[in-house]
């Protein structure tokens, strides 16, 4: 009974803090217009610039602004393009709906070189002429609710026309990277008015202007509401709230009583939370204190709930209600397939204990750790790689099929990976003949693809920590797979960056500011994949003892071979039959790119699958490259070649 309270009011103290979280939907379509005066050619580089132009659009839908404009390419292949996104919406709105819609307006309009496509949450277009800071007034899309009359139709034209002038005026006159304002009036006693002005945050205050009055002049006056969308302004007027903020401009016999009135509620309702959030502080340090004096038994129990939880099954393989998504395991079955974890299957030894290829009954192949009982990773990491590993879909990471606990065994099932690892391929002589330049490249922008997912765009912002070679598993067709989270953490979406005393990881791939000061981010993800790939390119270890008898890095050689004009003298001599010139320079330059010294220099993941898609964007100089002067004490040696070798999550600050 203490224990369920105690987990109660931890729950309580969760969701105060952090609020509900809201699974993202389908945008509500509103209308498009293909202004097709003049189409562009299928397979031309206006196509693939326009294909580029909304990846970049999709990539950067959780820019604070809601708003972002970019181009692609030179003239006369140009595209400009940009997003505007509802300025109460939520970040994760307004990402899902431009998300959809860089793919829903290709669809719609297929080789129109202008496009635009509105929604009740965004609208996004793009054009081969510059739309950027111009005012547009066609196309226009206009709707009224109803053709019904109000009553009092003086008061509320009055009331209408002055709430409308001050939501455009306020909207005109923010400077916060927003063009957007909503307000409210009372017309009745039961009935209140509601307004929502937005310009594109690119126009002048003239331009803003004289565009939301021109909105106005379409609204209808003594009606039931309506609203204008043009693509650079739009207003709304309604007879309900249709927003989610609440309303900044009021009438002004309003103010005074409803401010006085908020703050009475607002000081009980902060008295209220106070006091709820002390009592399960209090409360979850007393259970966590008792929780450690048992650890093991309830460790186990939680494990037991969290596994029939995913599972809907219980560990004897009764099934009571079986979910599809993560199943679990009975222990015969893996003693079946592994040959009762026998050395001959053995791939390899993690920290979390060692991997054992299987064969289940259908022929399917898998790959099984079993938790080692001298393991220093337990059952709260084995734990977390459920919670964790369960919830990531992406082609680009490998992929976890269940878990098995029984008899004091614990198992994570993983697809196998027939090619083992990349650090094989790459370090090894003998492979690394396999690896041509398409296949190398192509491995380059998987491993750039899963690292974006797991930055922005899973459910979860994990930054890995532990990015390097033998971390990235191939399939039979050579196709990159991101594995080993045993150092991920998780962080929310407002949370940027942290500091740890206890520096993880493998010297050589670690960012500088990560390696000395124990400061991660998702920039420091972006520097180990620059060491990565400029390691694909060469088939050198950044950290190999050639580099460190000369005193420097593979990343000051290939920045000194770059700068003096000789970056082909980089790579790999295996390669020099099949590689693509102009495609190896810029993987150098993105590479050198992702691991200058200061974080905020290095591009985003999404920056950088973008950069490696198109041929035409214009890089910029990178910095010269610096490196730990010294190892952290508490870095791994980059060991062994490994197969198949995947750890476990942490979930939990550390």
């Amino acid at each position: 009974m203490f224990k369920a309270l105690m987990k109660l009011l931890l729950l309580v103290l969760v969701l105060s803090l952090f609020g509900p979280i809201v699974e993202s939907q389908q945008p509500t379509y509103l209308s498009h217009a293909c202004l097709n005066a003049t189409t562009f050619a299928i397979n031309s580089t206006y196509e693939a610039n326009r294909d580029v132009l909304l990846l970049s659009l999709s990539s950067n839908g959780s820019r604070p602004s809601g708003f972002h404009n970019t181009t692609v390419g030179k003239s006369p292949d140009m595209v400009y393009g940009l997003f505007l996104c509802r300025g109460d919406l939520s970040i994760s709105v307004c990402r899902a709906c431009v998300t959809f819609a860089a793919t829903d307006i290709s669809r719609r309009c297929p080789v129109d070189t202008k496009a635009v496509v509105w929604y009740e949450e965004c609208l996004l277009r793009y054009s081969d002429r510059n739309i950027f800071s111009v005012v547009t007034e066609a196309p226009t899309f206009l709707t009224y609710n109803s053709t019904q009359n109000v009553t009092q139709p003086e008061r509320f034209n009055l009331l209408a026309g002055v709430l409308m002038n001050e939501t455009a005026r306020a909207a005109n006159e923010l400077t916060d990277g927003k063009r957007f304002m909503n307000g409210e009036v009372s017309i009745s006693a039961l009935q209140k008015l509601y307004t929502l002005a937005q310009c594109t945050p690119d126009l002048s205050v003239t331009d803003c202007d004289q565009c939301l009055q021109r909105a106005k002049g379409y609204l209808p006056t003594g009606r039931l509401g309506g609203r204008f969308l043009n693509p650079s302004c739009n207003f709304r007027l309604e007879m309900y709230p249709f927003y989610n903020l609440p309303s900044a401009v009021a009438a002004p016999e309003e103010s005074k009583q409803n401010k006085s009135s908020q703050i009475p509620v607002l000081v009980a309702s902060l008295s209220a939370i106070s006091g709820l959030v002390l009592v399960s502080a209090l409360g979850f340090l007393i259970w966590r204190r008792r929780n450690n004096q048992d650890k093991e038994n309830c460790e186990e129990i939680q494990l037991l709930d969290l596994v029939n939880e995913h599972t809907g099954e219980t560990l004897s393989g009764e099934n009571v209600g079986k979910s599809q998504e993560f199943p679990s395991f009975r222990l015969d079955t893996l003693h079946a397939a592994t040959n009762h974890f026998s050395d001959d299957n053995k791939l390899g030894q993690g920290g979390f204990g060692p991997v054992y290829k299987g064969t289940l009954a259908n022929g399917e192949e898998i790959a099984v750790k079993r938790l080692s009982r001298t393991s220093g990773q337990g059952l709260v990491e084995f734990k977390n790689e459920i919670m964790l590993i369960a919830r990531l879909q992406h082609r680009n990471l490998v992929k976890l099929l269940g878990c098995c606990l029984e008899k004091n065994e614990k198992l994570l099932v993983y697809e196998f990976m027939p090619n083992g690892s990349l650090d094989v391929f790459l370090f090894d002589s003998s492979f690394a003949a396999q690896l041509d330049w398409q296949k190398r490249f192509g491995i380059i922008k998987g491993i750039a693809r899963g690292i974006m997912y797991l930055h922005e765009d899973s459910r979860l912002k994990i930054i890995h920590r532990d990015l390097k070679a033998s971390n990235v598993l191939l399939d039979h067709r050579m196709n990159p797979k991101i594995s080993d989270f045993g150092m991920a953490r998780i962080f929310g979406e407002d949370k940027n960056d942290a500091i740890t005393n206890r520096v993880v990881g493998t010297y050589g791939y670690m960012a500088p500011e990560y390696a000395m000061r124990g400061l991660f981010s998702i920039k420091s993800d972006v520097f180990s994949f620059g060491v990565l790939l400029l390691e694909i390119i060469s088939g050198r270890k950044n950290n190999s003892s050639h580099f460190a008898e000369n005193g420097e890095s593979l990343l000051t050689f290939a920045w000194k071979l770059w700068s003096e004009g000789e970056g082909m003298d980089l790579i790999d001599q295996l390669l020099v039959g099949s590689c693509v010139a102009s495609e190896v320079l810029k993987c150098i330059h993105i590479g050198l790119l992702c691991v200058q010294g200061y974080p905020t220099d290095r591009p985003t993941m999404s920056s950088v699958v973008i950069m490696l898609a198109s041929d035409t964007i214009s890089l910029p100089r990178p910095a010269e490259p610096t490196f730990p002067a010294r190892r952290s004490e508490h870095a791994s040696n980059d060991g062994v070649f490994s197969i198949n070798e995947v750890t476990i999550s942490n979930l939990l600050p550390r």
